[in-house]
């Protein structure tokens, strides 16, 4: 019997040493998301579920640049490499902090880097930053703008042997003209070997550069490969675009999300977006690979090992939103190295990692057909996964209308929604269409925490309702026109699609109505060849087409009877016959979600046996709240696992962090932000001492802009 005892406290002290080893890796926040693979998990224990109450601010950081006029935003989710705690501010510009007290080290501004140069510069999120070891330099990389640059990790200098004196303009190497596109990026790279691996962000019109994936050598960017995620001719792939030159001309099927990577396999794994225009496919019938994809590629040469497609000829933008999580699974009593996608539909898809072979059989169910929109060919089915069940609510029926507001508000909720396509896949239209889950899932860009321990995945959705309504364009004519109607003309089609039929804005893109008191014209004539976060830049435009649009804006009555010169050229490809009437959300008088709730949720997915273990509302409406109704928010940025038993996150608008176990979903603590939180946090240990960090940046979903890194910890008293 002694014996028996020590051998299995002999098993048991190498199992505990087996897994500090393979936990080992789990104890730093050196890369986005956590790690490599994406799983945001922390193995750090000094927080755990008894003390997690006590946790207090350690330290803050102000980056000193939010911009609350234009609800700036930080969305950054930092890293911390050798004590050093490296993010972004609301203006992109970088900075390096002591990640023990906030002490700034450093700040570097790409926007002075970019001067004279002859490429424009966009303001845009930096969700993260990617730091390369190198033998004698650390550096970090990351995009401002349409520019890659590599910026010293101790200096926070740009290394000018990189690329062209520090970076590399995107526009470049896409193997098509893309000079005068919007291309840049909002998520980091990922590091293989001496590789630095990119997506892109661009435009989501008919105008859209290829959203190619490639790899460019991290100490001297050069370009190593590239991907064509709308495949050439010989490629396979280009047999699922109706049109044979088609890859000449659309654009998007981007990574826009990141990437995850197996570092053992040397696999790198690269969830795309749909193909452009988002919301009519008259122009790229067919299924449209590599768009709207889970990809597994080679990461030392961009060759493709597997893919999955999990929207066929997307016109909902239900592009996969964050990249998956590689995750270890029991199933049958075997471990099985996994592959976990979240979707903006509520699906969660879990593959086999090295041959992309579904662990839960994937059903091909049948789309509606019927649509109104001329030259339009949907696809014909649908894939869904047999399990997970979906973790949001995927269908809006009467039943559910919000009944919080009156009855007679309620009957006329109801009366909309009869009005409307309604479905998971129901059909763009010209009547209106419900796109629920919404634009943003369902999952969104914040990405999934996994748990080694437990087998759950850990996924914050969002259940909004929205309205897609489509618009017939006038067509082309050969008519000369004057400024007035050229200006109308082209607002619709470049510009109303964001900023409404009436210029009163829609989802997160502003108002235009009375711009001529806060802009003069030079300054629009800028904005509109540059962009601006979420607006694309048109460089496409002639400077007499700007001039019109702006004329017609700004109301100016004067330019209005002036012969426009310009000729009217038409292209099969850009002149799309409908355009959406803006990002309009389904909502009530008072502006309350149009649907019962809850409106937000963190939800936990076991995927050893592909069920839901729980869910719950996460975030508060105060007015509601007041009234004993908990709805859960709208919420952006994701969760964090960690091995003392707790899930932190912020990314509600009710400006609060919060601490829930991780098994059963109980709230264990909570503290006020600054500002909404609208990003991951990140967990680390420097000298012995946990760490809990949230980028404070608000400004979406007209919540206050911030400028605040936030830290918090137990107290030595507490410790």
């Amino acid at each position: 019997m002694k014996n028996r005892l020590l051998v299995a406290s002999f098993f048991l002290c190498c199992l505990s040493a087996c897994k500090q080893k393979n936990n080992s890796a789990y104890s730093g926040w050196e890369v986005y998301g956590g790690t490599k693979e994406g799983i945001r998990y922390s193995s750090l224990t000094e927080v755990d579920t008894t003390n997690v109450h006590l946790l207090t601010p350690a330290w803050s950081y102000h980056t000193g640049d939010a911009d609350t006029a234009h609800h700036s935003q930080i969305q950054c989710n930092p890293i911390v490499v050798n004590g050093i705690l490296y993010g972004s501010t609301p203006t992109q510009k970088i900075f390096a902090a002591d990640a023990s007290t906030g002490e700034e080290k450093w700040v570097f501004n790409p926007v002075d880097s970019s001067q004279g140069s002859n490429s424009f510069f966009v303001m845009n999120n930096i969700r993260g930053l990617t730091y390369y070891k190198g033998e004698n330099q650390g550096r970090i990389l990351f995009t401002a703008g349409s520019f890659l640059h590599a910026v010293d990790a101790v200096t926070g200098k740009l290394i000018p042997a990189f690329g062209k004196n520090g970076k590399i303009d995107l526009h470049e190497g896409l193997d098509r003209d893309a000079a005068d596109l919007f291309v840049t990026f909002t998520s980091p790279g990922i590091i293989y070997k001496d590789l630095v691996i990119i997506g892109s962000r661009v435009d989501e019109g008919p105008n859209a550069a290829p959203g190619h994936i490639r790899a460019f050598n991290a100490i001297t960017g050069k370009l190593a490969w590239i991907f064509h995620t709308i495949p050439q001719p010989g490629e396979p792939g280009y047999e699922t675009w109706d049109d044979p030159n088609a890859w000449k001309h659309i654009g998007g099927a981007n990574c826009w999300s990141g990437f995850t990577l197996d570092e053992k396999t040397g696999m790198v794994f690269v969830p795309t977006g749909s193909a452009s225009y988002d919301f009519y496919g008259g122009m790229r019938k067919g299924d449209n690979l590599y768009a709207d994809c889970l990809l597994a590629l080679d990461a030392a040469t961009g060759k493709k090992i597997w893919h999955f497609q999990n929207i066929h000829h997307d016109v909902w933008d239900k592009d996969l939103p964050t990249p998956p999580a590689l995750v270890t699974v029991t199933r049958n009593g075997k471990r099985i190295e996994a592959v976990a996608q979240p979707t903006k539909t509520g699906f969660v898809y879990l593959f086999e990692r090295a041959t992309g072979t579904p662990l839960f059989n994937v059903e091909e169910i049948p789309a509606p057909q019927g649509t109104d929109l001329a030259g339009e060919k949907l696809a014909l089915t649908q894939p869904r996964p047999v399990a997970p069940p979906p973790f949001v609510r995927q269908t809006f029926s009467e039943a559910d209308v919000n009944d919080l507001v009156s009855p007679a508000e309620q009957d006329s909720l109801k009366l909309k929604l009869a009005s409307l396509n309604n479905g998971l896949f129901s059909p763009p239209s010209q009547k209106g269409t419900v796109i629920f889950p919404g634009y943003d899932g369902g999952a969104e860009w914040g990405g999934p925490a996994f748990d080694p321990a437990t087998g759950y995945i850990y996924v914050n959705a969002n259940e909004m309702p929205w309205i897609l309504q489509m618009k017939e364009l006038p067509k082309k004519t050969t008519v000369a026109e004057n400024w007035g109607a050229a200006g109308q003309r082209l607002y619709t089609t470049a510009c109303m699609g964001c900023h409404g039929t009436s210029r009163q804005g829609s989802g997160n893109n502003p108002s235009l109505i009375n711009i001529e008191a806060r802009y003069e014209p030079a300054a629009i004539d800028a904005l509109l060849q540059q962009g601006r976060r979420m607006m694309p830049a048109f460089k496409h435009l002639s400077g007499e087409e700007r001039g019109a649009i702006i004329s017609f804006i700004t109301g100016n009555k004067q330019d209005k009877g002036k012969a426009f010169s310009q000729e009217i050229k038409t292209d099969s490809f850009l002149d799309l016959p409908y355009n959406g009437t803006g990002y309009n959300k389904f909502l009530t008088k008072d502006g309350w979600p149009a649907i019962k709730p809850p409106w937000g949720t963190l939800n936990a997915i076991d995927l050893n046996t592909g069920t839901i273990a729980w869910k719950i509302p996460i975030g508060e409406t105060k007015f509601l709240k007041e009234k004993g109704v908990l709805t859960g928010t709208e919420n952006y940025g994701g969760p964090v696992v960690t091995a003392g038993g707790l899930i932190f996150i912020a990314a509600t608008s009710d400006r609060k962090i919060r601490a829930f176990s991780k098994r059963t979903g109980k709230l264990l603590w909570q503290a006020d932000l600054p500002a909404s939180g609208f990003a991951t946090p990140a967990v680390y240990e420097v000298k012995g001492k946990q760490y809990i960090v949230i980028a404070c940046g608000g400004g979406k979903l007209n919540t206050l802009s911030g400028d605040t890194y936030l830290a918090f910890a137990l107290n030595d008293t507490s410790r």
